[in-house]
């Protein structure tokens, strides 16, 4: 009995342990499938690369399309996210291809039973079961259609949906489903096939897109209208069947007509987009400050100006707002696939000579040396400067006459006259500093008097920086080309009140002859600006600026061959100001005169302002080469300090030609001096940058800390 009980109790015990076993062992082999299923999830992500490698895009200040770039295999895929495309279509493309996308884990299992049972009853495929989460799988990893393929595809979606949320996965689809030929995703198609973002689409405009990935190569509108149509119109029944649209709407849908061709996708400011990508070849999106109207309004104002023009003539427009420095419209050639015009080559960025365009830089500098004053007279007549002998550009000469009118009417004599005094050197090294540097060429690689007539190279792009830095006061600050370019504070090249002289006299010019006087309108607009000729008539400049923005315009063969008759005034200024009629009218009045503006006639002036007086070139070559002896470069300099102020810093040079010109942190210190020392007073501890000008362009720089001493 006992050995029976003891048999038992074994029996009992073992298949007891064997169920539990039994137990264990499914729940191990689940524990595992789900280890194996998350491993897997993690070791073979869904592959992404597509959806990433879409088309460089351009866009413009309110993220319309400016320029896109097709994908290294010659596709356009643009991006799109569902907050991005008109509502309507989303309602119409789940409607009609995934009814229970927002609640499936990326597959339908009705869909999936219904399909079944008609493959069954019907002995063939009668309609599929994909759910757009499939779709996209298949979109991201290409396959073939066979059962493995589909199986992977099932898998995929699974791990898509535990991946991301609804509206990634529909941003995916957004993007890459095909509309036929190279067009991939739907920003693309709206573009393609109706010339419009897909937020604007209409019903019929939709429902067309909602069927075109199904067969992109069959339903082309522009090869199988017929197709295309019967395609449409199918989706459109079916919505109205689903409530998603009223009779009234499908009717009216249903006349519309398809698209005839596809269209080229926006292609503005092409030379600015070029240069973006060059910068930043693997970005994929640069926000711009262009506005596109303006672009696209330029543009053909560019392209009209053109036609009078000869064959291989080219025109460039820039336009700058003022007080950020952001390029709102960037046009570098009139015609960019014309091969004749050298469309293709970036005529903002070109060096050109500049003509007579840096003269108004050079009268500033004299303004703020104190030589001359608006009122000054100077002499216009035949003046040799060492061996130099410039003419003016009709080969005439005016006598004498104030320095206001000699700006205006651009004469070459008193403006060679006055850099002589102010110093080529100078000039040229000042511009360097503020990151404007001229470009010499090998024959005269050293700055001299033709500096001022256009003896040097500049760029469109540099000369609008140069005038929207008049137009702020004389700060000089890089122009902003897209957001992601930062606000620099800048550099001060001129004082305000050169910068008030200069616009006084150039808003005051007369205007060209074709073009209305500010007195003849009845909302005049004041602009300050300035022509320029180049040397054979090779270029044709305009600068202007207002308040609010500063343009500029080149006009010219590209290949530098001359256009004889075709200079500044008559070819370059009527466009300017029929750009500045385009613009939007400042609401800005006229800055008020700055401390230091003597606004008195001649007779008043001091009297060593009355009259410019010419006088030889100076001979640099034996010149005694400038040094700074006070303070040391590199050392710590302890000033005194008295009721919260510091000490006065004397400042010491040797050689140079006298006068001299101290700058502190690139402000001037005072006025000329004949003297070679100089006092300073620090508003405060910190780095300080000392420069001294001599008369023949010779600068001198160190750089000191200024401390309190104890």
């Amino acid at each position: 009995m006992e050995r029976g009980a003891r048999y038992g109790f074994w029996r009992m015990f073992v298949s007891k342990n064997l169920r539990s076993w039994h137990k264990s062992r499914w729940l191990l082999a689940a524990m595992l499938t789900v280890v194996a299923v998350l491993a897997l999830d993690r070791w073979l992500p869904p592959p992404l690369d597509r959806s990433r490698q879409t088309s460089m895009l351009v866009l413009d200040g309110r993220d319309r399309l400016l320029r896109g770039f097709a994908v290294a295999e010659g596709v356009w895929r643009l991006p799109a996210r569902p907050e991005e495309v008109e509502p309507l279509y989303l309602r119409m493309l789940l409607a009609y291809e995934d009814r229970r996308f927002a609640e499936h884990p990326g597959l339908d299992p009705l869909a999936i039973a219904r399909a079944l049972g008609q493959w069954l009853w019907h002995g063939r495929v009668v309609s599929g079961a994909s759910t757009l989460t499939m779709q996209t799988a298949r979109l991201l990893e290409p396959h073939p259609r066979n059962l493995a393929g589909k199986i992977g595809e099932m898998l995929r979606a699974l791990q898509l949906e535990r991946r991301y949320d609804k509206n990634e996965i529909l941003a995916f689809y957004l993007t890459l489903a095909p509309y036929g030929g190279n067009l991939e995703g739907v920003r693309a198609a709206s573009l393609a096939w109706f010339g419009k973002e897909p937020s604007r689409l209409t019903a019929a405009e939709a429902a067309l897109l909602v069927v075109l990935p199904q067969a992109p190569s069959r339903l082309r509108p522009d090869r199988f209208p017929e197709r295309a149509r019967a395609a449409r119109d199918k989706v459109l029944l079916r919505m109205g069947q689903l409530g998603v649209l009223t009779d009234q709407q499908i009717a009216e849908a249903r006349q519309e007509p398809l698209p005839a061709r596809r269209r080229h996708l926006p292609f503005l400011a092409p030379h600015l987009a070029g240069r973006l990508r060059a910068a930043q070849p693997d970005a994929t999106l640069h926000r711009t400050f262009i506005d596109r109207d303006w672009q696209q309004t330029l543009e053909t104002l560019a392209r009209q100006q053109q036609t009078a023009l000869e064959p291989n003539s080219s025109v460039a427009l820039l336009v700058v707002a003022n007080r950020t420095r952001q390029v709102l419209a960037y046009v570098g050639g009139s015609d960019f696939f014309d091969s004749r015009r050298a469309g293709q080559v970036d005529m903002v960025r070109a060096i050109r000579s500049p003509g007579s365009t840096l003269k108004p830089l050079v009268y500033g500098f004299g303004f703020d040396d104190l030589l001359i004053h608006p009122e000054t007279l100077i002499e216009d007549v035949p003046t040799r400067f060492g061996s130099y002998s410039p003419t003016n550009f009709h080969n005439t000469y005016a006598g004498q006459l104030t320095v206001r009118e000699a700006l205006q009417q651009s004469l070459n004599i008193p403006a060679v006259a006055v850099l002589e005094q102010v110093g080529p050197a100078r000039v040229a090294a000042r511009l360097r500093e503020i990151g404007l540097p001229p470009h010499w060429s090998a024959a005269h690689p050293q700055p001299g008097l033709p500096l001022v007539l256009g003896g040097v190279g500049m760029t469109l792009e540099e000369l609008v920086t140069l005038y929207a830095g008049f137009a702020n006061g004389g700060w000089i600050a890089p122009l902003r080309f897209e957001s992601a370019d930062p606000e620099r504070p800048g550099q001060s090249l001129l004082t305000e009140t050169a910068c008030w002289y200069l616009t006084e006299i150039l808003r005051t010019a007369p205007t060209p002859g074709d073009v209305p006087t500010p007195t003849s309108v009845a909302r005049p607009r004041p602009i300050a600006y300035k022509t320029g000729t180049s040397y054979g008539f090779r270029d044709a400049w305009a600068l202007g600026f207002d308040a609010d923005y500063t343009v500029g315009v080149w006009v010219g063969r590209p290949d530098g061959s001359p256009s004889p008759g075709r200079y500044g005034r008559n070819t370059a200024a009527p466009l300017l100001f029929r750009v500045f009629d385009l613009l939007p009218d400042s609401a800005a009045r006229p800055a008020a005169p700055p401390p230091g503006v003597l606004q008195v006639g001649r007779d008043q002036l001091p009297e060593r302002l009355r009259y410019f007086r010419t006088r030889p070139s100076t001979e640099t070559v034996n010149a005694p080469p400038l040094r700074i002896m006070f303070p040391v470069g590199g050392s710590t300099v302890e000033l005194p300090g008295r009721d919260g102020a510091l000490a006065e810093l004397p400042l010491s040079a040797k050689g140079g030609v006298k006068p001299l010109r101290w700058l502190v942190n690139g402000q001037p210190l005072g006025e000329v001096s004949w003297r070679r020392e100089a006092f300073w007073p620090p508003d405060g501890e910190g780095l300080a940058r000392i420069t001294v000008l001599d008369q023949v362009g010779q600068t001198a720089s160190v750089e000191v800390w200024i401390s309190r001493s104890p």
